[in-house]
């Protein structure tokens, strides 16, 4: 009865974009980017698959519209720093979340930065960028260097959602990583010195405080190679 109700309430609402894109990101959220075929969102939104395809393309689209939605949001939500710096770190920051939210949309800026969604985060850093002092002949050359960065993690860190889905679902993150530095523990040391001296590191790392920490170093060697010293 339950579900014949939400069916029911589904059908009385017109159907749109709108709604379809934001079923896509519920159905991605929790199936993951295998999961959005147009046959479940047809289930999710009581309709048939041609009705949807009267407002969307295809699959491509839909992904792209899904994460312009979950971009726009946190860019919408990203604080504005009292320096242009502050405000690159809480930018970049606005995307990380918004991937380890919705690891789904890693994928999908790596594949398309030149997409309306990353151009949002391109447009407000780039802007940063010049109140930083970056010169116009290096600009692309800085925002180049935070894109890479941005989009690497991102994308990093949506394989490894999906590897330690794939691997166990049942686990959690820090099962996963205690599980990855027990492997780097194991390597041969004459093989692997450094990568088995640095295992307890990654056991105890935070995602989170080592993205900003590289964003940080990249905006050092912005700061001391571009941008004009205070009073200079």
């Amino acid at each position: 009865m339950a579900t014949r109700t939400r069916r029911t309430e589904r059908r009385e609402k017109p159907l749109s974009r709108e709604r379809i894109v934001e079923a896509a990101i519920e159905l991605l959220d929790t199936a993951g980017e295998g999961g959005l075929t147009f046959r479940a969102l047809a289930e999710r939104l009581a309709t048939g698959p041609g009705a949807i395809y009267w407002h969307v393309a295809g699959k491509d689209e839909l992904l792209t519209a899904a994460t312009d939605v979950i971009v726009a949001e946190a860019m919408a939500a990203a604080p504005s720093g009292a320096t242009p710096r502050e405000t690159i770190r809480g930018l970049a920051l606005a995307v990380f979340d918004a991937v380890d939210g919705h690891p789904w949309i890693g994928g999908d800026l790596s594949r398309a930065p030149a997409r309306s969604p990353m151009l949002r985060v391109f447009e407000r850093i780039g802007r940063q960028l010049q109140a930083l002092g970056v010169p116009h002949a290096a600009q692309f050359t800085a925002l180049s260097a935070l894109q890479s960065y941005i989009l690497g993690t991102g994308g990093l860190n949506a394989a490894n959602a999906r590897a330690q889905h794939q691997r166990d679902p049942g686990t959690d993150r820090s099962d996963f990583i205690n599980a990855a530095a027990d492997d780097w523990a194991s390597l041969d040391p004459d093989e692997y010195p450094f990568t088995r001296g640095i295992a307890e590191q990654l056991r105890a790392h935070d995602d989170r405080v080592e993205f900003v920490a590289g964003i940080d170093i990249i905006l050092d060697g912005i700061t001391a190679r571009w941008a004009p010293p205070v009073g200079g």
